[in-house]
């Protein structure tokens, strides 16, 4: 089946599977104790069909599916700040400071442990390359999306694995994010460190089977437009359409001002889109009319199905070939965020440390989506500030890392200036964000865990 048919077929399929993952995650214990996603499990189960285990899918669905995260991850940043009313930048480092350099130091971190175990063990035994520490931040930070995204910088770079690894590192990511933060939200409500949660409360089992009852139920977006004139939703995707067009301009611009940058990806370029977009439009008077939980459902229609479909078009073989760097690299990564979350957090945050680590925690070792998952879970009415914090920090955040700028040209800084001298840069942030943490009185190197 070929053309717009073979595509429009693909999706349908590619949603049975994701609609085949809902279903078991209501039907199977385990994947509710450990919150793994819909679009996981339905991407393994598509993944099992593929043409590396079963062989029982036609061909045509998997080149498809192949080139769906990469297109979809410009929809996913070009939403991020749509319908977000952007304040001053005083207001977002008093709420969201602390945050910014927790999480600066985490993301960096990412690339500091991962550049050290290359250079040190993995390169010296494998012969990886040193663009294949990139693949953490990509996949843990960055996500699905973004390492599909990445496929034509790793090309360009001479490492074509970089993308397919960084997919699997993604995959890794948020199992990690949901295994290991419900597992520690667990550890923490029964030691107190929780300000909203106790034994007796413990995590709603709703939440668990992941089908809300009527009670607990609330509008998930709201019309600004009479459907009359335009459906509401279809409103809001022109506005993204909007958004990724304007990105794609400024892309042929950023491809034209260096050789090296051929490969450089539309989708950090797309978030830059949408904030053009709402800064004009909140000076013309149109934001208004923007719905931010509308944009919030595009987001996450494109993100669940970004995750089935990378999931689903893993190279395996590739995947296989490079296993045992993989699991070296993979399991510093996480050593590294959980130190982060144990050891840094109490430290780095004055108050609601748990609340703040563990949204972090997700965020860094899964995409956004799972530090939000996180905190919903420990602070399922936002009773503390960690929403409105993780919000501002994020505004200042992903412009850089987490699939910014600073991700999307990792690969480059590195061959540019060397492993070593990148190991140092990296370093240089963390250290710069530990001591404005320190200055602005964050830090307290004798914390009480203890939820006040």
């Amino acid at each position: 089946m070929e053309g717009l048919t073979g595509v429009f077929f693909s999706l349908c399929i590619l949603l049975l599977f994701l609609l085949a993952g809902k279903f078991l995650r209501v039907r199977v214990k385990l994947f509710q104790k450990i919150f793994l996603p819909a679009s996981i499990i339905g991407g393994f189960l598509a993944l099992l069909f593929g043409p590396y285990l079963l062989d029982l899918l036609p061909a045509f669905l998997f080149d498809t599916w192949s080139q769906i995260p990469g297109l979809l991850i410009n929809i996913v940043f070009a939403t991020l700040f749509l319908g977000v009313a952007i304040p001053g930048i005083r207001i977002m480092w008093t709420q969201g400071g602390s945050q910014l350099c927790f999480g600066m130091i985490a993301g960096a971190g990412q690339y500091l442990v991962a550049m050290l175990v290359t250079v040190l063990l993995l390169t010296p035994l494998f012969g990886v390359p040193p663009i294949f520490a990139t693949i953490l931040e990509i996949g843990f930070a960055g996500g699905h999306g973004t390492a599909a995204g990445m496929h034509p910088v790793f090309t360009e770079l001479g490492f074509p694995a970089g993308s397919a690894l960084a997919q699997m590192s993604a995959t890794v990511g948020i199992i990690i994010a949901v295994v290991g933060g419900v597992f520690y939200i667990n550890v923490a409500i029964r030691k107190g460190y929780c300000v909203n949660l106790d034994q007796s409360k413990g995590i709603p089992e709703y939440k668990k089977v992941g089908l809300i009852p009527e009670k607990e139920r609330v509008p998930s977006s709201k019309a600004t437009v009479a459907s009359e004139s335009i459906e509401p939703l279809a409103f809001h995707f022109a506005v993204v359409g909007l958004a990724i067009l304007i990105g794609w301009a400024m892309l042929v611009v950023v491809r034209q001002l260096h050789p090296n940058l051929g490969g450089f990806p539309l989708f950090p370029l797309a978030m830059v889109g949408g904030m053009i977009v709402q800064a004009v439009s909140m000076r013309i008077k149109v934001s208004q009319y923007y719905d931010r939980l509308t944009f919030e459902r595009i987001l996450g229609f494109s993100l669940d199905v970004l995750v089935v479909a990378a999931i689903a078009s893993i190279r395996l073989d590739l995947f296989v070939e490079n296993l045992w760097p993989f699991l070296i690299l993979m399991a510093v990564g996480v050593g590294w965020l959980f130190f982060c979350l144990i050891v840094l957090a109490p430290r780095m945050f004055p108050y609601n440390w748990l609340e703040r680590g563990v949204t972090e925690y997700g965020m860094q070792s899964g995409v956004t989506a799972m530090g939000l998952l996180l905190l919903r879970l420990v602070d399922p009415n936002y009773k503390t500030d960690t929403a409105q914090a993780f919000g501002f920090k994020q505004m200042l955040y992903e412009p850089f890392l987490g699939g910014g700028f600073i991700t999307a040209t990792a690969p480059f800084i590195l061959i540019s200036l060397g492993i070593w001298y990148s190991i140092w840069a990296a370093a240089g942030i963390m250290l710069v964000f530990g001591f404005i943490s320190y200055i602005s009185g964050w830090t307290r190197m004798r914390p009480d865990k203890k939820a006040r």
